[in-house]
């Protein structure tokens, strides 16, 4: 009954979604041949900076070809997972490899964090897009000390009834697409999660137990394979992106001649819709964004910390409002809308109001029990270059509220 399930889920996601959301003409939802974004008539921080220091440019701020456009964000925080308070320091570039009206907006982030203690992460992600969109070039490098608090699999545990999950984390993903057909793209590429010391934080609860899983609860895990991936999008910038569309889906092989610790494969599908509310209005964001995933695994031996959870999605963006690792099982499937709108003429100031739900099996079966969580937040464009918004949260669901800062949109 479990196997059925997943593979009609995924049935769904892989046919009927992409199809709806795809019916409409790409060649709308990108800005035409030869056109270069003019932001002379909006407002960021950066321009703010310049009148209040009076460095007054001789010619307004336009987008242009090859620029680098930053977005720095030091800022005390807490981080997800029981790391406690600590320091992060997000920053954020793109820049154009090509003509911006065939060639997306290249990106790379980094956002490194340290508590004062033994807790620190150094994240680094890249979405790289060669001149006309030949290629998209796409990495994923982590080395990260920290804890995360656990539920073990499904739903069934109460928001206090959780542990404290010690590991040292590496992770190495790089992946390669080569460009089919305008806005469709296909590769693959080398990924590895190899997880050393992991323990409950307290001596005397026993994970495996805890958890009633028996893979990757204990000393270490490698998860080391290639991954076959299918890109469709039409947006052409992942920082804030534009109306249009995108679907990901990734199948992912982990043998044992890799290094992997046992056989076993899984699948992410990612859907994700932009609709503009009013159109015709290209200087002022009214828009509602539609976001969908599922990911699974095959097999019965998939690692403990490798397996979907919430908040754990490639970028560590599901689930706002919601304790990172919260549900985790065999199986996720999570939806997600957002309202984004700007609240001053100039793009300076917005907002956005977002919802969330997942379900997830392990305690049960999928599609059976339903986790909501919603929440607003205000946006602060620091770049408008790249289209960048620092972004103050707050999301809440059952058991748990917070406040979140970020650079860039959650999708």
């Amino acid at each position: 009954m479990r196997t059925n399930s997943i593979f009609q889920a995924a049935l769904f996601l892989l046919c009927f979604i992409p199809a709806t959301l795809l019916a409409q003409d790409a060649s709308n939802m990108i800005p035409k041949q030869g056109t270069v974004k003019d932001t002379s008539r909006q407002t960021d921080l950066i321009d703010i900076a310049k009148n209040l220091f009076n460095i007054n440019p001789k010619e307004p701020r336009v987008q242009r070809e090859k620029k680098i456009y930053f977005t720095f964000l030091p800022i005390p925080g807490s981080v997800p997972g029981g790391a406690g308070r600590a320091l992060i320091t997000s920053t954020t570039a793109g820049t154009y490899l090509g003509p911006q009206s065939t060639t997306n907006l290249s990106s790379a982030s980094f956002a490194p964090y340290w508590n004062l203690k033994s807790r620190f992460g150094l994240p680094l992600r890249s979405s790289i897009w060669l001149k006309d969109n030949t290629w998209n070039i796409q990495g994923d490098i982590r080395f990260l000390v920290y804890p995360q608090y656990t539920w073990g699999l499904g739903s069934k545990n109460a928001p206090n009834d959780k542990t404290l999950v010690d590991d040292n984390y590496i992770r190495f993903y790089q992946s390669a697409l080569k460009q089919i057909t305008p806005y469709f793209f296909a590769g693959g590429g080398y990924n590895i999660d190899y997880r050393s010391s992991i323990k409950s934080d307290d001596p005397a609860v026993d994970l495996k137990q805890f958890t009633g899983y028996a893979y990757g609860t204990g000393g270490s895990s490698v998860s080391s394979g290639i991954n076959l991936n299918l890109l469709y999008d039409t947006r052409n910038n992942s920082i804030n992106p534009l109306p249009g569309s995108y679907v990901n889906v990734v199948y992912r092989i982990n043998p044992k001649f890799m290094g992997s610790n046992d056989n076993w494969n899984s699948l992410y599908v990612d859907v994700r819709k932009y609709l503009p509310l009013n159109p015709a209005n290209k200087n002022q964001q009214n828009m509602l964004a539609f976001w969908s995933y599922f990911w699974t695994v095959f097999n019965s031996n998939a690692p403990y910390l490798d397996l979907p959870s919430i908040g754990w999605d490639p970028y560590n963006r599901s689930g706002e409002g919601m304790d990172q690792n919260r549900y985790r099982g065999k199986s996720l499937f999570y939806v997600e809308s957002e309202y984004r709108r700007d609240i001053t003429d100039n793009g300076l100031l917005g907002f956005v109001l977002f919802a969330n739900v997942n379900t997830v099996s392990g305690s049960g079966t999928l599609f059976k029990s339903w986790h909501p969580a919603a929440g607003s937040g205000l946006r602060i464009k620091f770049n408008k270059g790249s289209n960048t918004n620092i972004g103050i949260d707050y999301g809440f669901s059952k058991g748990y509220n917070a406040v979140v800062l970020n650079i860039g949109e959650a999708f």
